[in-house]
């Protein structure tokens, strides 16, 4: 809409309007061993999927490269990678460029990371061999697939 100078005049009407998720609006579910999952928004266009997981100690993610770039956010407890020396605590922030390969080990119980990942995490065997693949769309399918499993209605995951 355009007033008498011929300015654009947005009105509250086309403003993108926030999303607010409260902490229990979405469940964690188990992912092996009483660590735990919450798929919180997914972009499949994007490649994007953030999500947060609560881990007991000695959960080990498969040695793995990203194809984009991962941000992870620690609130509790401690994890690194195999490949390097430094550990990861509360207020830890850490940024994986495209390309970086891994294997995450979580130290102590109740270790919290908040992880906002772009692509896809190429899962490798022992030789360095793709032998699987996990990304925005298998992370909504598994977290979904779960949540069913445990007996869980359906949970709002922001897509898009």
């Amino acid at each position: 809409m355009h007033n008498q100078k011929g300015w654009f005049q947005v009105t509250t009407i086309d403003l993108p309007r926030a999303v607010h998720i409260g902490a229990d609006e979405l469940p964690f579910v188990d992912i092996g061993d009483g660590s735990q999952l919450k798929v919180i928004q997914v972009k499949e266009a994007e490649g994007l999927w953030i999500v947060e997981n609560v881990f007991r100690a000695g959960y080990e993610v498969q040695r793995h490269k990203h194809t984009g770039p991962v941000y992870a956010y620690t609130t509790s407890g401690a994890w690194r990678y195999k490949e390097y020396s430094y550990v990861n605590r509360a207020g830890s922030f850490l940024y994986e460029p495209a390309g970086s390969v891994h294997t995450l080990q979580v130290l102590e119980d109740d270790t919290h990371v908040w992880f906002q990942i772009y692509g896809a995490n190429l899962n490798l065997d022992a030789d360095g061999n793709v032998e699987s693949v996990f990304d925005a769309a298998s992370a909504l399918a598994t977290y979904l697939a779960l949540c069913e499993a445990a007996g869980l209605s359906r949970p709002h995951v922001l897509l898009g």
